[in-house]
């Protein structure tokens, strides 16, 4: 793996249409399980190298609602065959393989970051991403550009004059678009943005 890859991650979750789960409780990370782990490897510059994406079967709720296969194209049968978290994280480790000493990880915002933390706590599974640091993609990209206000992914491609490719909502073409926006970050913003590590493996 070359040493200037880095690793773009997008989740995708259980929801539903009125943001409260089947048992009346209000929708929130506690609630909503991963159900994809979207990932893309990339050079700083842009330049895709990898895409790959882990799907994961629920177990709390095990039956995705209309809405969230709606939302993200992922569909019943498609769950029912993908393995629970903990199998999800192994295939993922397997697929990254060694990772080098200065590697890091993305994300648009720190959803996908403290979702992944807490789902990995509560499952007892150790995701090798999580030994290295973080970057929020959107505070680099608000830093680089200006834009304080419309930080949205989709805001940013229409920023840089890019349409969406893919499917919005789905984990992995989610990360294959944020990896085009990358060449356009000031990367000398880069160490004063990471967040350290909260999980050593």
């Amino acid at each position: 793996m070359p040493t200037s890859t880095l690793l773009i991650i997008d989740l995708e979750a259980t929801c539903w249409e009125n943001r409260q789960a089947p048992n009346g409780e209000a929708q929130s990370n506690d609630n909503m399980e991963i159900i994809e782990i979207g990932c893309a490897l990339a050079t700083r510059q842009g330049r895709l190298l990898d895409t790959r994406s882990f799907l994961v079967r629920p177990t709390r709720y095990p039956v995705l609602s209309e809405f969230c296969t709606g939302l993200t194209s992922i569909t019943q049968e498609m769950v029912d065959e993908a393995p629970a978290f903990p199998g999800a994280i192994q295939a993922m480790n397997a697929w990254l393989g060694d990772l080098p000493d200065d590697f890091i990880w993305c994300s648009w915002g720190n959803y996908d970051r403290l979702h992944l933390e807490a789902q990995s706590q509560e499952h007892d599974a150790r995701p090798a991403v999580l030994a290295f640091p973080h970057l929020n993609l959107k505070r680099i990209w608000r830093r680089t550009t200006g834009q304080k206000r419309k930080n949205g992914f989709a805001h940013a491609l229409a920023f840089h004059d890019l349409d969406f490719e893919g499917h919005h909502h789905r984990g992995v073409d989610d990360a294959r678009n944020m990896a085009r926006v990358l060449l356009y970050m000031d990367w000398a913003l880069e160490s004063e943005l990471l967040t350290s590590p909260e999980m050593m493996v």
